[in-house]
């Protein structure tokens, strides 16, 4: 019997990810790719052509890879920079045509729930809740849930700023105490908004916490000091708050150059690092968190999940049918 595989693509604004699995979940192949498709889109709402062409191009590598799988189940999803660009029709059909994939333009609730699936194994049973931060490169969500084998989302947000659009709109390429603190102010906002409607403070001190996304991994690798940075040996390395601030003080005399030069950081991220930085440091500080788990695994793990039990359900149907039908011809002869 062939062995069959399922692939999840996850398109963000600032890269793209891919991950086949085997039947039984496990990772056969995971790649990462820095398309920055919301690269120059601020001003214009509008995909650039060398965007497009850098996501067409990671597209067309996917495919080859996939190629020499039996895929028997794959989703694409595009996420906030799909979901703002009013061209990104265009390139949706663009991709499609060249390499018969389909990308799904998913809502911020859909984005969080599969975020949710895929990050909350590294704390699952530990806490009554779980709160999960999504950090892409033009949204950030928050999802609050009950911790257990079947999570339950019992409130979320979804912030309109990741690390590439703040970094663009706040002038955060490097530290800048202005623009750092106007940026604080806004995450702020939506941080204090999320707590109210969620009652976040009536539960704060029996949640886990969990990280998701590139930044996070990076902040490991810094605060653990790692000689290079590693994203599957940082996926579930536990880092303190305050540890975020002692790295955003060692960034406030960074050039863009030197972040590119550590090796934890690297020159495709560094343009975007303060950002994010700023951000995960403002999100955790306001909701009283000490700790935080920093996790590799996000929707393209949910996405995966969800494949193989859908497979395995059209599987069951398939057998039942099966059944019932050698039973009635039984009877018949």
């Amino acid at each position: 019997m062939v062995e069959k595989f399922y692939a999840a693509i996850d398109l963000g604004t600032n890269s793209c990810r891919l991950l086949i699995a085997d039947a039984k979940g496990r990772p056969v192949y995971q790649d990462s790719m820095s398309t920055r498709l919301g690269e120059g889109m601020q001003a214009t709402s509008m995909l650039t052509d060398e965007a497009m062409a850098r996501g067409l191009d990671c597209f067309e590598q996917f495919h080859n890879v996939m190629k020499d799988c039996n895929i028997v189940a794959c989703r694409a999803i595009g996420t906030a920079a799909c979901r703002s660009a009013k061209n990104a029709g265009d390139f949706i059909r663009k991709v499609y045509d060249r390499t018969g994939i389909h990308i799904e333009v998913v809502s911020p609730a859909e984005e969080a729930r599969l975020n949710l699936k895929g990050a909350i194994s590294h704390v699952r049973n530990k806490s009554e809740y779980a709160l999960v931060v999504d950090q892409g490169g033009g949204s950030t969500e928050i999802v609050l849930a009950q911790n257990s084998d079947n999570p339950s989302m019992l409130s979320a947000v979804s912030i309109p700023w990741g690390s590439r659009t703040a970094a663009d709109a706040f002038q955060l390429e490097t530290y800048d105490k202005v623009n750092a603190v106007r940026l604080s102010q806004e995450i702020k906002r939506w941080v204090d908004g999320f707590k109210h409607s969620s009652n976040f403070e009536a539960i704060k001190d029996n949640v886990s916490f969990v990280a998701t996304s590139s930044t996070p991994l990076r902040l490991a690798s810094l605060i653990r000091k790692c000689d290079r940075y590693d994203r599957d040996k940082c996926d579930g390395l536990q880092i303190k708050t305050k540890d975020i601030f002692k790295v955003l003080e060692d960034l406030k005399t960074a050039s863009v150059e030197d972040m590119a030069k550590n090796p934890s950081i690297g020159y495709q991220r560094a343009p975007i690092f303060v950002a994010g930085v700023v951000m995960l440091g403002q999100i955790f500080n306001e909701l009283g968190a000490e700790k935080i788990v920093a996790s590799l695994r996000s929707a393209k793990d949910g996405i995966v999940e969800e494949l193989i039990q859908n497979d395995k359900s059209k599987q069951r149907v398939q057998k039942e049918m099966t059944e019932k039908h050698k039973e009635k011809n039984g009877k018949t002869h």
